[in-house]
């Protein structure tokens, strides 16, 4: 088929603001990290974000230009895949900061795990296609949370508990879009409850840790962070007042305090929300929100207009998995949700994060483009026999 049909059938919409988030985000990645003395260049960070950029937008190309039902006939594949990838960390992995989760491949550090978020939303997808929508069976929805569990579980003991969470987040999303029935959903949040209270509150009265303590001194802080200003809550309080002290217009870029001063930690992973904020403002913010807005929207569009299960399901896990990291990002920095370590999407620093982020937004392109294709040819069919 000709490029040029392809490139007719995209939607520039998605990828208008998908391209306006990399530039938003890499604008306060360079404000936030310019004046680092320990840096090689003010433009180092910025520099590697925009190569991941550019690598993800190659990616995003091919998998855009590629048909996406084919997927379906390499869901093992993917899914050993993500599994060897996983398990490769602990292999090879670097640690960095308590964690063992890159990959190291000479100019680039791999982080496996983001791109298994993108991968198991295609696994998932192809598994619960394979079944009639009717099949709505409680085998189907635990086989679906075991095959999930497996990469979590994986994930999360190196530690990374945001990206289990992640996980976790895509694999409710893509049952509640396969029709799976509210009971299960009852179920399903019964046994995370009461898990989580076995975690968090009985096992470790009896010396049972699941957690780390600094995972849990994370995960809690939030409740109190006056309690430990000078340490587990250090990060929360840095970046209210940060936010907070942005008011309507901000102080302007490269004027934040706390991010200048580097009073706020991470504030080019992280935390670069409280850069925005700091610096932007509310309208700053607005904008932001805005871009989300349009990418969230025009991918819910791409999972009703879907001619396929497969396709609608796809969509609705991409939308889910950005959604659950800008809503959990966000309400960390502002002290509504635990601190995870959960990236902003096409924002916040990290090759893998970007380009793992750009290969859904091409698989949404390919669905989109399915779609139109297949709208085209049932039009001139019908204006045929007409």
């Amino acid at each position: 088929m000709e490029f040029r049909t392809y490139l007719r059938h995209f939607d520039y919409a998605l990828l208008a603001a998908v391209a306006g988030l990399v530039a938003y985000g890499s604008l306060i990645i360079y404000s936030a990290t310019h004046s680092d003395p320990n840096l090689p260049s003010p433009f180092y960070y910025v520099k590697i974000q925009l190569v991941a950029a550019a690598l993800g937008t190659v990616l995003l190309g091919v998998v855009a230009f590629t048909d996406f039902r084919g997927l379906r006939n390499y869901r093992q594949h993917i899914y050993f895949g993500i599994l060897a990838m996983i398990l490769l960390v602990f292999v090879i992995g670097v640690e960095a900061k308590g964690s063992n989760r890159w990959i190291p491949l000479g100019f680039f550090n791999l982080q496996p795990s983001e791109i298994a978020k993108v991968g198991m939303i295609v696994v998932l997808a192809a598994y619960l296609s394979e079944r009639p929508r009717g099949d709505l069976e409680a085998r189907t929805t635990l086989r679906t949370i075991g095959m999930a569990a497996v990469p979590a579980v994986l994930v999360f003991i190196q530690p990374d508990f945001g990206t289990a969470l992640v996980l976790a987040a895509v694999t409710i999303a893509v049952l509640f879009v396969y029709g799976t029935r509210w009971l299960h959903f009852a179920v399903i949040g019964a046994v995370v409850g009461g898990s989580l209270a076995m975690v968090i509150q009985v096992l470790p009265t009896i010396g049972i840790e699941i957690l780390k303590p600094y995972q849990l001194d994370r995960l809690l802080v939030f409740l109190h962070p006056d309690n430990d200003p000078s340490g587990t809550g250090y990060h929360l309080l840095q970046s209210k007042i940060a936010i907070g002290s942005g008011l309507m217009a901000g102080k302007g870029l490269f004027q934040g305090t706390q991010t200048q001063l580097n009073f706020l930690p991470e504030h080019h992973t992280d935390f670069v929300f409280s850069v925005l904020g700091e610096e932007l403002g509310f309208i700053g913010i607005a904008v932001l929100l805005a871009l989300y807005v349009l990418v969230i929207w025009r991918g819910l569009r791409i999972a009703l207009i879907s001619e396929s299960l497969f396709g609608s399901i796809i969509a609705g896990g991409v939308v889910s998995m950005l959604l659950f990291q800008v809503f959990v990002n966000i309400g960390m920095t502002i002290g509504i949700m635990p601190i995870t370590g959960i990236p902003l999407p096409f924002v916040s620093y990290g090759g893998s994060s970007m380009v793992a982020n750009l290969l859904a937004i091409g698989l949404l392109e390919s669905i989109h483009v399915r779609s139109k294709l297949i709208g085209d040819r049932r039009y001139r069919r019908a204006q045929t026999t007409a």
